[in-house]
């Protein structure tokens, strides 16, 4: 195994043990994304020399036994480019940010930093985080195919194994979509977990900020780093910081699984159902017991989400949609000028339903434990096509078939994790997200934890 095939948990006990410099592991991943990003497309820069002076100085920290930096100490990562860093670029994949640098690191980045964590770029991402296709970039198991948005870049080098870990934003599923897509790891935190402070914000109360890994274990170190108050986030919520990372125990005995009856399993590709299904036996298998659920208010999710994206986001660009409307690209600004026409009651309404389904969702998770269902209905489509057609006939546009699954997780604020459970006919990854109680992440990670203990370590995708 070459040093960028390792996990995060595997690279950092390397480093720690003196078996692996951060040097080595730089190199490694540096050399791995110089051959694979011509091909790929996942960063928009490549911080080579900053990066490997930082391993340079990680490595005679270890050298002159000066205490290491963290848990992360020499370990490579990719920065969705909505994340600032401190004399970066941060371009938020848009003509309308190409001159703007950060002035300070944002929350995540600097706790990262801290950690001992060695930026090697700034990865793509759909124009302000507005689509789930990232366009610029290709996924890592067929170019011919989406990457998945708008963390798409993230979910590619780390799949790809140009970065260790990556961290991605996620409004409606974009952690989650692409890292089931590129047959990774994808946890979008409790809403308020994480802090957003420092981050380019696509709808304010549905923003979340976590990491993309190989690994569910690597998951939990990235997200034990990035928890915790931070009052420059007005979301930000004033919660005990723990240690997320899960035991070895596999044992899933007395937990809850809910299988949804309704909405999850509905328009869903024969070869995703059969492997996420078959995914939910396995946790049966483990001790787990199922329960089946109804998921409440399912006529409303795609338009409660619509309703409360729409307009922030419209809200956020209002100036430069004004001044400099030329400078988006097509998709991004009609959604923003489409979000000018949006009237104040929908938006209300739309407040008044996420109010109602967090309400019914609590006690939906007072049924089970974790709900576990399909993390997108389709695997990743070929690069020209816009729409899925479902056997009963329906049409649905690519972009509102990856996000219909995933929605719910954002507009609740609750945890979801996507794991990777099997692969399609094509050899496509399939993912099954978890979704649990606020600030659940112990349980979930615990489960999905569980889950790649029991299966096959999933390989670096071979590009």
């Amino acid at each position: 195994m070459q040093p960028y095939e390792l996990s995060v948990a595997a690279a950092a006990d390397a480093i720690r043990a003196r078996k692996l410099s951060p040097v080595e592991l730089v190199d490694s991943v540096l050399d791995r994304v110089e051959k694979v990003e011509p091909s790929l497309g996942a960063y928009v820069t490549v911080t080579a020399e900053e990066a490997r002076r930082s391993a340079r100085e990680a490595e005679h920290d270890i050298a002159a036994g000066v205490r290491p930096h963290g848990s992360l100490h020499g370990v490579p990562m990719g920065l969705k480019d909505l994340i600032d860093v401190a004399g970066a670029a941060t371009t938020a994949g848009s003509r309308v940010r190409a001159a703007h640098r950060a002035e300070a690191d944002s929350t995540v980045a600097a706790r990262l930093t801290a950690a001992g964590a060695i930026l090697v770029g700034k990865t793509h991402t759909h124009e302000f985080a507005y689509g789930l296709t990232t366009p610029q970039t290709k996924n890592a198991w067929d170019r011919d195919r989406v990457a998945g948005g708008s963390s798409g870049g993230s979910a590619v080098a780390v799949a790809a194994g140009a970065a260790t870990f990556a961290l991605g934003t996620d409004t409606g599923g974009s952690i989650r979509v692409p890292s089931a897509l590129n047959g990774v790891v994808g946890l979008k935190p409790t809403y308020g977990l994480v802090p957003r402070h420092g981050v380019t914000s696509l709808s304010w109360s549905l923003d979340h900020v976590g990491p993309i890994t190989r690994t569910v274990e690597d998951a939990a170190l990235v997200l034990t780093v990035l928890a915790g108050h931070d009052p420059r986030d007005p979301a930000s919520l004033a919660t005990s910081v723990t240690d997320y990372r899960p035991g070895g125990d596999t044992d899933l005995t007395g937990l809850r699984v809910g299988v949804p009856r309704n909405y999850y399993f509905d328009h869903v590709a024969p070869d995703v159902e059969t492997a996420v299904r078959h995914a939910i036996g396995h946790l049966e298998s483990l001790g787990a017991r199922l329960v089946e659920v109804e998921i409440p208010m399912t006529r409303y999710i795609q338009a409660t989400h619509w309703g409360l994206m729409v307009p922030e986001a419209t809200a956020y660009h209002e100036r430069t949609l004004r001044t400099v409307p030329e400078l988006y690209q097509a998709d991004v600004r009609v959604l923003l000028e489409a979000g000018e026409l949006m009237p104040a009651g929908d938006h209300l309404r739309a407040q008044r339903a996420r109010t109602l389904m967090r309400q019914d969702w609590a006690r939906l998770l007072e049924e089970a434990d974790v709900i576990a269902a399909p993390t997108v209905p389709a695997t990743a489509v070929p690069s020209d096509q816009s729409t899925l057609t479902w056997p009963d006939g329906t049409v649905e546009g690519v972009s509102d078939a990856y996000v219909r699954l995933s929605a719910p997780a954002n507009i609740t604020g609750v945890p979801s994790l996507s794991v990777p459970v099997g692969h399609d006919t094509n050899g496509l990854p399939i993912g099954m997200q978890l979704l649990g109680r606020p600030f659940g992440e112990p349980v979930l990670l615990r489960v999905g934890h569980a889950y790649e203990r029991t299966r096959p370590v999933r390989p670096v995708a071979t590009v």
